[in-house]
């Protein structure tokens, strides 16, 4: 027991370092680390949840998820062909997915209250043998 009174500031570290280690995943949610791509697909089957790609025209091309609309980053504010129903789910997806997470910031900030991003983007969803399509 002397020996926990004597260095309590090290145990108190440890816990603090502990807390601040763990609270990233503690706090991870939809909003901020995304959907997995098995949770998209639920989405997109469940509650007709539609799969917007943030990508230039240029990289959608190259490759994008099965079913997915092109809807460039930099035309999220003033986008006029998102659904017109605010409360359907939008899985918002990039090659690696930093794009994707504030697109979806932009979008629930539009109203677009189920908005989130697919976690690892075109990446994740080719690593998760979904089907992906080339644009000519």
């Amino acid at each position: 027991m002397t020996f926990f009174l004597n260095n309590w500031f090290l145990f108190a570290a440890a816990l603090v370092s502990g807390g601040l280690l763990a609270w990233p995943l503690l706090s991870r949610g939809a909003s901020a680390g995304g959907v997995t791509p098995a949770e998209a697909v639920n989405l997109i089957n469940r509650e007709r949840g539609v799969l917007i790609d943030v990508s230039e025209p240029a990289e959608f091309g190259a490759g994008h998820a099965g079913g997915a609309k092109n809807v460039p980053f930099g035309t999220l504010e003033t986008a006029t062909d998102l659904p017109k129903n605010k409360a359907v789910p939008l899985l918002l997806m990039c090659p690696t997915g930093s794009r994707a997470n504030r697109g979806a910031a932009i979008l629930r900030k539009r109203g677009y209250e189920k908005a989130s991003a697919v976690a690892g983007g075109v990446a994740a969803w080719r690593e998760a043998n979904l089907p992906i399509e080339r644009s000519t």
